[in-house]
């Protein structure tokens, strides 16, 4: 019958039931494991974290698993771990390679992009299909070097989850982003209210209109939504 756990047994805690020359061991696997995952690693190939597609994500997540235990249990054979990274390794081999000849299979697996904003007007059919809030955009816009939203020609939401932006050659009024709303506390102003600005920009969509039309009407012409803030001329 084990023994029972006392709490706060720091000779357990720090160092373990094992003798103290498991801590060779625990380095010898911990060498070869890495090792022999660097090498699969460098085979396979990949990109840096930011960039990871799908399948390299999935593979990351897998090698973490597969690879830790055997470092420092020891009812954990190495040759038992070492055929699982290697499994992981070819499967993932096998994608790329799928990927590399199908374009339907690389749609399947790694995704599509979507385009997210046109002429400084946001899709928002596009980012909400996409589950992608409008504070996540706007910081990915920020990163960008984007003030308001009249610079963008096209923007697209890349099938990695990163923005991909292109500006327009010449900025038009549009919905601001910078400073962020969090910081600023722009005001936001139902439409139908009078107001002293040239032009007001949708919350939601960045569609702008002149004051006559943001006093006459009650929502946005292209969206409905209510809420207006002064557009930007940056």
């Amino acid at each position: 019958m084990d023994s029972p756990v006392l709490p706060l047994e720091f000779g357990r805690m720090l160092i373990g039931d094992q003798p103290p020359a498991f801590f060779l061991e625990i380095l010898f696997r911990t060498l070869l494991i890495y090792s022999y995952s660097f090498i699969l690693i460098r085979w396979v190939g990949g990109r840096s974290i930011a960039q990871l597609s799908l399948v390299e994500f999935l593979l990351v997540i897998a090698l973490g698993s597969a690879v830790g235990d055997p470092m420092f249990y020891p009812d954990v054979p190495i040759l038992h771990s070492l055929a699982v990274i290697t499994t992981i390794v070819l499967f993932n081999k096998g994608l790329d390679m799928l990927i590399f000849r199908s374009e339907r299979a690389e749609a399947v697996i790694e995704g599509s992009p979507f385009e997210i904003a046109r002429d400084g007007m946001l899709d928002w059919a596009a980012l909400h299909d996409r589950r992608m809030g409008q504070r996540e955009l706007f910081q990915q816009f920020r990163v960008a070097g984007i003030r308001n939203i009249g610079e963008i020609d096209r923007a697209y939401l890349e099938a990695n989850g990163s923005v991909s932006v292109f500006r327009r050659p010449r900025a038009k009024a549009g919905l601001p982003i910078v400073p962020p709303w969090e910081i600023s506390h722009r005001q936001k102003i139902l439409a139908g209210t009078e107001t002293k600005a040239h032009q007001m920009a949708c919350c939601r969509c960045a569609a702008t209109v002149t004051a006559k039309e943001f006093r006459e009407r009650s929502d946005c012409p292209r969206c409905g939504h209510s809420h207006f803030i002064e557009a930007s001329t940056h």
